[in-house]
C-alpha cells in the first residue's frame, strides 16, 4: 500500500519524497511549532535522511506508513505535512498532521486531514486515532472535524482521540 497524490479544495497532497525536504525544512523552521509536535527544526539534509527512511516504508511488516507533503495550489509551495501508521490485521490507522506557522489558522490541516480520512474509508481501516496535546486547540478542533472523539486515554501526555466505524469519519 502506497500513497497516491490526493486532492482537497486548496490543496495537492503529494506523496512524500526526499527531494521535498529543502522546501520542507523552510516549512518546518520555526521553533514555535516544535512547541507541541516535540523535537527541533531539523536541517534540509536531516530532514532528507527521515524522508529517505520514511519513503522506504515501515520495518515492521505489520505497519504501514503513509506520508503526503501539503503543497498550497494558490501559492505553488508547500506548506505542510500528513501522514498515517496504518495497521492492516488490526482494521486501525494513526494520523498526525503539521501545517507551517504562517499558513496556521486557515483551515488547512482540517482539509488535509478530511482528505487522508476520506482517503483512508477506502482501506479495511475502522478505527482513525490521534493524539493531541492537550493544549493544542487547534489540533483538537481537527480531529473534531475529522469525526474523532476525545477519550480519557492518555499517552506520553496526549489526549487519544478516535472514531470507530467508517459512518464517522470525515462527517463532523
Amino acid at each position: 500500500m502506497r500513497p497516491v497524490a490526493l486532492t482537497s479544495h486548496r490543496l495537492d497532497l503529494l506523496p512524500l519524497q526526499p527531494a521535498h525536504a529543502d522546501e520542507m525544512a523552510l516549512v518546518l523552521a520555526d521553533p514555535a511549532l516544535h512547541s507541541f509536535i516535540g523535537g527541533v527544526p531539523l536541517s534540509p539534509d536531516e530532514l532528507r535522511v527521515r524522508y529517505e527512511r520514511l519513503a522506504a516504508g515501515s520495518p515492521d511488516p505489520a505497519v504501514v506508513w503513509v506520508n503526503w507533503v501539503l503543497r498550497l495550489r494558490e501559492q505553488r509551495r508547500l506548506v505542510g505535512a500528513v501522514q498515517a501508521t496504518i495497521m492492516p490485521e488490526r482494521g486501525r490507522a494513526e494520523l498526525a498532521w503539521t501545517v507551517g506557522i504562517p499558513w496556521q489558522g486557515r483551515g488547512l490541516a482540517t482539509e488535509a486531514a478530511r482528505a487522508l480520512a476520506a482517503w483512508l474509508t477506502q482501506l479495511p481501516v475502522g478505527l482513525l486515532v490521534a493524539h493531541v496535546h492537550p493544549d493544542h486547540a487547534a489540533s483538537a478542533a481537527v480531529a473534531a472535524a475529522c469525526g474523532l472523539r476525545a477519550t480519557a486515554h492518555r499517552q506520553d501526555g496526549e489526549i487519544r482521540w478516535e472514531s470507530a466505524g467508517r459512518g464517522g469519519l470525515g462527517s463532523a
